[in-house]
C-alpha cells in the first residue's frame, strides 16, 4: 500500500474512532431541552431565555424555554414533562421529603444541576408598628402573638413556601390561621403591591424572598420608616435541617433601616437554582454545566446576581445533585 493510502486510511480510520466516541457520549441524549423558566417579566423568564440560547449555540440539543414556577417546575421534571428549570434549593428539599407544597406527591427524578445565586427571605416591619409592640425579631412575632396586619407573595412562589415552612418548622406555627387567631390579617401581593401595602399603611409587615442587595427594600424605605427583623438561629437551624436553606446575614450599611454600627441581621437563606431530570445522561449534564460557567460573563448582562455562581456553592451540601453536575463542579478550581 502506499504511503499516501495509509495515510489517508490512518486518517479515516480516526476520525471513525472519534465519530463512534462521540455517539457514546451523546448515547440517550434527547433531541431537544424543554425549560421551564419564571413569569414573563421576571428574572427567570429573561434568564431562562438566555440559558436556552447558550446551549443551543454550543451545540448541545435545540432547548426551548416556557414559562413556569418553583413548585410546578420542579413536578414537571419529575414527571418528565420538561428537561429542566428553576427554582430555588428548599423547595426541592421539601418535594423529596413529599412535604409542604409537595404533601403526598414525593419526587424521586429531579435533583439539583447548580445553584445559581442567593435568595435572601426579608421581613419588612413598619418601625412605628415594631417599636409600639416591641417587635425586634421575627422570635418576638411568634412569642408575643401579636396581632400583625401580615403580607407575603401569593401560594406556590418560592417566598410564600419559605415563610410558611419557616413558621411551621422553626416555631411550630400554621402562620395564615396564627396571625388570624391573634386577630391579624393575611395578604397575598405582588413585590410593588406588597410595598405599597406597607408604605400606606394598610399592612404591618412584609415578607418576601429576592437577592442581597434588593431595589423593592430600599424603594420600601424611601416612603416609610421601617426595621428589618431578624430571625432566632433556633428556627433557622430547624428548617435547615428539613428541608437544606442556610443561614445568610445582612450586614449594616446595605439598607438605610441598617445602618453603620447595628446588629447584623440573620436570615433564611437559599438559592435560585438549576433543577435537572436525575435520569437524563451524565454527559449531558456535564456539558450543560460547562456550558453555563463558559459563559458566566454574558449571563451577568442578563441578571447580575449571576455574579454569585462560584464551585464552592454550585452544590448544595444537603440536596443531591445530578452526577454529571457533580463531576464537572467537582472539577473547576475556584
Amino acid at each position: 500500500m502506499k504511503k499516501s493510502a495509509r495515510l489517508l486510511l490512518t486518517v479515516l480510520i480516526a476520525v471513525l474512532l472519534a465519530s463512534c466516541t462521540s455517539a457514546q457520549e451523546k448515547s440517550g441524549w434527547p433531541s431537544q431541552l424543554r425549560f421551564m423558566s419564571g413569569p414573563q417579566g421576571g428574572s427567570w423568564f429573561t434568564l431562562g431565555d438566555a440559558l436556552c440560547k447558550i446551549w443551543t449555540a454550543s451545540g448541545l440539543p435545540k432547548a426551548s424555554s416556557s414559562q413556569g414556577a418553583g413548585v410546578s417546575n420542579i413536578l414537571s421534571v419529575h414527571a418528565r414533562r420538561g428537561d429542566l428549570g428553576f427554582s430555588v434549593t428548599s423547595l426541592l428539599g421539601a418535594a423529596l421529603k413529599g412535604e409542604a407544597d409537595f404533601m403526598g406527591r414525593a419526587v424521586n427524578n429531579a435533583v439539583i444541576m447548580c445553584n445559581l445565586y442567593t435568595q435572601y427571605t426579608y421581613f419588612i416591619m413598619r418601625k412605628d408598628f415594631a417599636e409600639a409592640n416591641g417587635i425586634k425579631s421575627v422570635d418576638d412575632i411568634a412569642a408575643k402573638k401579636a396581632k400583625v396586619r401580615f403580607a407575603t407573595l401569593r401560594p406556590g412562589t418560592s417566598s410564600e413556601f419559605v415563610v410558611k415552612a419557616l413558621f411551621e418548622k422553626g416555631y411550630g406555627l400554621d402562620y395564615k390561621k396564627a396571625f388570624q387567631d391573634w386577630g391579624g390579617t393575611v395578604e397575598y401581593a405582588s413585590y410593588e403591591g406588597g410595598a405599597d401595602l406597607l408604605a400606606e399603611n394598610h399592612i404591618d409587615c412584609f415578607a418576601f424572598s429576592v437577592g442581597k442587595a434588593a431595589s423593592i427594600v430600599s424603594s420600601i424605605e424611601s416612603r416609610t420608616d421601617v426595621m428589618i427583623l431578624s430571625a432566632g438561629q433556633e428556627a433557622l437551624d430547624k428548617l435547615s435541617e428539613a428541608y437544606g436553606t442556610v443561614t445568610f446575614t445582612v450586614e449594616p450599611g446595605i439598607y438605610k433601616s441598617l445602618p453603620e454600627g447595628a446588629e447584623p441581621v440573620k436570615v433564611v437563606g437559599d438559592y435560585t437554582c438549576l433543577i435537572v431530570r436525575k435520569d437524563l445522561p451524565e454527559s449531558l449534564v456535564y456539558e450543560l454545566c460547562l456550558a453555563v460557567w463558559d459563559h458566566k460573563e454574558e449571563l451577568l448582562s442578563v441578571v447580575q446576581d449571576m455574579r454569585e455562581l462560584v464551585p464552592g456553592t454550585a452544590l448544595p451540601e444537603k440536596i443531591p445533585a445530578h452526577e454529571g453536575s457533580i463531576k464537572f463542579w467537582s472539577s473547576i478550581d475556584e
